[in-house]
């Protein structure tokens, strides 16, 4: 499965952006799919992920609140809207299919495949 994020953006502290991740081929709606960030000489972090028929979510302490994630099959896209965005989330954001063989939807060792990030970057 192949899969692009977009969405990111420049925005004001207490701001909206919504990110998307668009999957290719039939086999999208059979994966969990797991959003991450990376901020400037820091370890990519978890931030939220979707089972893949949407049930069940998991989302970070951090962002818990002011971050949801949803998905529509049909579109073969997963969503992370973000609300009341705060400097500290400035980073590159990815999302990722998780392996469905195992593996903990917490850490990028669970994940198999990959997107291209999209840069979110708030201004105080």
């Amino acid at each position: 499965v192949q899969l692009q994020a977009c969405g990111g953006g420049l925005v004001q502290a207490g701001g909206s952006l919504r990110l998307s991740c668009a999957g290719s081929g039939r086999t999208f709606s059979s994966y969990s799919i797991g959003w991450f960030r990376q901020a400037p000489g820091k370890e990519r972090e978890f931030v939220a992920a979707i089972t893949w028929s949407g049930d069940n979510t998991y989302v970070a302490d951090s962002v818990k609140g002011r971050f949801t994630i949803s998905r529509d099959n049909a579109k073969n896209t997963v969503y992370l809207q973000m609300d009341s965005l705060k400097p500290e989330d400035t980073a590159v954001y990815y999302c990722a299919a998780k392996n469905p063989y195992g593996g903990s939807y917490y850490y990028t060792s669970g994940y198999a495949y990959w997107g291209q990030g999209t840069q979110v970057t708030v201004s105080s």
